[in-house]
C-alpha cells in the first residue's frame, strides 16, 4: 500500500497535538531553522506551506513538553535491544504504547511527557537515546536513507494504540543518570577524539554541549569548541549557524535545569555563517 502523501500525515499528526517540521529527502535534518518549533506548534497553513513546496519531505515530530511527548529510540546495531532487556529485568516492563519501526531496524517507543522538563539523552544506555524536550524523531512514512520506511508497528499507531504514560524509572534514569552524571570521563574523551558520522552530528553535539554547561563551562567558550570540533571531527561538518543553534538550545534547556528566571546569559547569540 503506498504511503499517504506527507502533507496528509504532517497534518493528521499536528491534529494530535504534536509539532511536526519537514526534514530533507531521506535524512534527518530539518528543511528550515526548526529551533523555534521546539517551544511553540506550527499552523496547520505552515504545515501545509511547508509539505506543499517540499513534497518529497521527510515528517520530523519535535519531541518535548510542545509535543506531549517522550520517545525511547532503540538502535539494536549498537546494542539497543541488548541494553533494554537489562533495564527491563531490572526496573521492570515497559507498558505497551504507540510504536514504530525505524528505516535503520530500531524502534521508536512513545511516550507521555510527564510535565517539567524531560532532557533528551544521547545514550542513556548502549544503543539507547532518549528524545524528550529540545529533541527530534523521524517519523512514518519517513524514508530512511537505505530506502526502507519508517512505519508503525502493526496495532501500535497513534490511530490504534493508547499513548503510554512514561515509565517512572525511565525518567529518574534521564534525570538522574544522564550524559553528564552516567558517562565516565573515558566515554566522553572517545567520543570528542573520535567524531561521529552524518547522522549523529546534532544528537552528539547536543550531548557534548549539556555536557559542557553542566560542568559549568561557559556557554560562549562552549560554543568555540564545539564549532572548532565540528570542523575538524564531524563528517560532513555541519555550518557554523546550525552548531550555534544547537548549543542555544541546550543552554536555555540547562537555563530552565537550573530554574533560571532572568534573560539569556549576556552577549550570547548565534554567530554568522563561516564564509
Amino acid at each position: 500500500m503506498k504511503p499517504a502523501p506527507a502533507e496528509y500525515v504532517a497534518l493528521h499528526y499536528l491534529s494530535f497535538g504534536w509539532c511536526v517540521v519537514p526534514l530533507r529527502p531521506r535524512e534527518k535534518r530539518p528543511l528550515i531553522r526548526w529551533q523555534p518549533y521546539q517551544e511553540k506548534r506550527p499552523s496547520q497553513r505552515q504545515v501545509e506551506k511547508w509539505f506543499r513546496q517540499n513534497p518529497g519531505a521527510n515528517v520530523g515530530i519535535v519531541t518535548g513538553a510542545v509535543s506531549g511527548l517522550v520517545v525511547l529510540d532503540i538502535d539494536p546495531v549498537h546494542g539497543g535491544e541488548d541494553s533494554i532487556q537489562a533495564l527491563e529485568r531490572r526496573h521492570g516492563a515497559l507498558p505497551n504504547t504507540v510504536e514504530a519501526r525505524t528505516g535503520g531496524g530500531g524502534r521508536h517507543l512513545y511516550f507521555r511527557h510527564p510535565g517539567g522538563l524531560v532532557p533528551s539523552k544521547v545514550g542513556l544506555a548502549p544503543g539507547i537515546d532518549l528524545r524528550g524536550d529540545g529533541g527530534l524523531v523521524v517519523a512514518p512514512p519517513s524514508i530512511h536513507p537505505s530506502g526502507k520506511h519508517y512505519e508503525w508497528r502493526a496495532a501500535r499507531g497513534p490511530d490504534e494504540a493508547t499513548l503510554a504514560a512514561m515509565p517512572a524509572w525511565l525518567f529518574e534514569l534521564a534525570a538522574g543518570e544522564g550524559e553528564h552524571k552516567g558517562h565516565p570521563l573515558s566515554y566522553w574523551r572517545a567520543l570528542v577524539r573520535g567524531g561521529v558520522a552524518e547522522g549523529e552530528r546534532n544528537d552528539t553535539l547536543a550531548s557534548l554541549a549539556g555536557h559542557l554547561l553542566w560542568h559549568g563551562v561557559d556557554a560562549q567558550v562552549a560554543l568555540e569548541l564545539l564549532l572548532c570540533w565540528n570542523r575538524v571531527k564531524c563528517r560532513s561538518p555541519l555550518p557554523d549557524d546550525e552548531v550555534a543553534a544547537v548549543v542555544q538550545s541546550i543552554w536555555r534547556l540547562h537555563q530552565r535545569q537550573q530554574d533560571a528566571t532572568g534573560p539569556d546569559q549576556a552577549g550570547f547569540s548565534p554567530p554568522k555563517s563561516a564564509s
